[in-house]
């Protein structure tokens, strides 16, 4: 229970050392983001991804920073629990009126469970559901959106030209006439058979998105009660000057814009609720919590998955299980079938041919949250002390855990009711996707004489040497590249999720198989020729996965390159010469003048 009186001293004092706290972070959020605009316009793109890699750790460091202020001039870990009943309360009000009170209240949590033991984790000490709205908040001096009343669809090149100007880019577009006539034209063809109504309109988010070598201007067409998203993005063209590449005017292209499998964007928002509630309607299957993370805000998006997963734990019956697929030698994986998630948590011992470390095997799942994941790396979200209701894991899976990660176990009657959880201590949470191996297995069981599994299976093949030259592209050589590490989404793309032997590119050794010396060598059982550790030689890859003769017949066809160490050499050349390649968040067939960009 709260206190009836606000009696404590130091409450007030705290609860504004942690608000000071939250603000600064925010401020130094939006400081680097704001500079993104500026290192688009020089194309200074080796700073870009520098500068969203740093963005990634600010939250934890201001956290830590906050963590010793109260710990050194409040002696916050032996204070009782009455004073931070008050210390909450206070925060409360402070938060009225506040820009960013869902940030601010993450970021009182985030520093709140780190001073208190874990036990006192109760509603009383943290926020397990907002106590202050975000509904209709709003900057009285930055609006998040812009509207434009074109009239009709002959105004609406006009129209175009003054929201571009308002972007105010520094720097003179190539043909700003000619991609504005595209893009209009874009539109009319997607309005066609559309009545337009007296709210015809075009509603623009006031700040740019900018990753990589990219700036976003978004925002959706409003008729009657039709609503069309818009997304265009602005890039440097291959002869100098700005161009406007692309028009993506539907619900999945936005989705493929804010993937989960895509480094977080850089948009600068004086309220981000309004920006997710912006997008949230644009894109309404996709959760607010990925949308947050989206935008660079990952805890928060962290913070909005933990309720929505509580909820449907409330709101359902299944038992968390073992995950279904080829058991994994490092990662142990379990799922809860209802719910479109898996946890995967790092394994006490690891078999051989595995020689890695615990800390090893964390610092890969950090470079892939740090790294362009070119919408081809499924992103994480990482918790410790995670508790789940005991009565809700199988057997099976808690025999699992014990066999395999004892270390992260615990089973515990925390609070003395008699209901007993499972605490894990450190685990992963990832979008489940379908595992490449059974996708094929199930075109192949289905029959390849029939036309639809055979595209699919071929679809599926081509889709999987695309990521692969798209991981490529991004300096990332995935190690394993097995078909079950990689997955199918729902919208067919394949996605690598298997990070324990992911290596950078540059720091691999691509060789060609030394030929026998000797018949005994090449009639031999073992290997004649030295392996050091960071060599790799692609003609090998072929037995491991192209048994198929199907698959093989694809492969082949499309993706050979794969197997000669030409291939990963030109691209070690390209990234060593500074060469950043373009690997687009949407189809070619979006594109207002095709190969108009490096």
């Amino acid at each position: 229970m709260f206190p009836q009186r606000l009696d404590a001293p130091q409450a007030y004092e705290i609860a504004q050392a942690m608000m000071d706290g939250v603000n600064r972070h925010y401020q130094l959020f939006r400081a680097a983001t704001q500079a993104a605009k500026q290192r688009f316009e020089q194309a200074d793109w080796v700073t870009q991804q520098r500068a969203q890699r740093e963005r990634i750790a600010f939250y934890d460091q201001r956290v830590q920073e906050c963590v010793a202020q109260l710990a050194q001039v409040f002696g916050a870990e032996s204070l009782p629990m009455a004073v931070w009943q008050q210390v909450k309360l206070h925060y409360i009000g402070l938060m009225v009126g506040h820009l960013q009170p869902e940030l601010a209240e993450t970021f009182f949590n985030s520093v709140t469970t780190k001073i208190l033991h874990r036990t006192h984790f109760h509603n009383d000490f943290i926020f397990v559901r907002p106590a202050v709205s975000t509904e209709f908040l709003e900057s009285l001096h930055e609006p998040a959106y812009r509207a434009y009343y074109p009239g009709n669809l002959d105004a609406l090149p006009a129209t175009l030209v003054r929201i571009i100007a308002q972007l105010n880019l520094d720097g003179s577009f190539e043909d700003l006439p000619r991609d504005v006539d595209a893009l209009a034209a874009r539109i009319q063809e997607r309005l066609q058979g559309l009545t337009l109504r007296a709210n015809f309109q075009i509603q623009v988010l006031s700040s740019l998105f900018f990753r990589n070598k990219a700036a976003y201007l978004v925002g959706r067409i409003i008729t009657g009660y039709t609503e069309v998203p818009l997304a265009v993005p602005v890039l440097h063209a291959q002869a100098g000057g700005l161009i406007l590449h692309a028009a993506l005017l539907t619900e999945d292209n936005l989705h493929g814009l804010f993937s989960f499998a895509r480094a977080y964007c850089m948009v600068d928002m004086a309220v981000p609720s309004a920006y997710v509630e912006f997008l949230h309607a644009l894109m309404p299957r996709k959760p607010r919590g990925e949308i947050y993370s989206a935008l660079g805000l990952a805890k928060q998006g962290k913070t909005l998955f933990y309720r929505e997963f509580l909820h449907h734990l409330r709101h359902s019956s299944d038992q968390f299980r073992i995950a279904p697929g080829i058991k994994g030698l490092v990662m142990l994986v379990f799922d809860l079938p209802s719910f479109p998630y898996v946890f995967k948590l790092i394994k006490d011992k690891f078999p051989a041919p595995k020689e890695t470390t615990r800390a090893e095997v964390k610092g890969k799942y950090l470079l892939v949250k740090q790294h362009d994941r070119v919408g081809r790396m499924a992103d994480t979200m990482e918790y410790s002390l995670v508790a789940f209701p005991r009565a809700r894991f199988s057997q099976e899976l808690i025999a699992e855990i014990q066999a395999h990660a004892p270390s992260q176990l615990e089973i515990s009657d925390r609070d003395g009711d008699g209901q007993q959880e499972v605490i894990i201590s450190h685990l992963y949470i990832e979008r489940r996707l379908l595992p490449l191996n059974m996708f094929l297995q199930e075109c192949f069981d289905a029959g390849l004489e029939h036309d639809g599994p055979r595209k699919a299976m071929e679809r599926a093949v081509v889709e999987y040497g695309n990521a692969i030259k798209e991981l490529v592209a991004a300096n990332i050589f995935p190690g394993d590249m097995l078909w079950k590490n990689f997955g199918v989404t729902r919208g067919g793309k394949v996605v690598f999720y298997d990070y324990d032997e992911i290596e950078y590119l540059t720091d691999c050794n691509f060789r060609s198989v030394p030929e026998p010396r000797t018949e005994e060598e090449a009639m031999g059982s073992e290997i004649w020729y030295r392996v050091g550790p960071k060599d790799v030689f692609p003609e090998t890859f072929g037995p491991f996965l192209l048994g198929h003769p199907a698959v093989r017949e694809v492969f082949m066809c499309h993706h050979a390159d794969l197997l000669e160490p030409a291939f990963w050499q030109a691209h070690q050349a390209r990234i060593a010469q500074g060469h950043m390649h373009d690997v687009f968040p949407y189809d070619r067939s979006r594109c207002l003048q095709p190969g108009a960009v490096h």
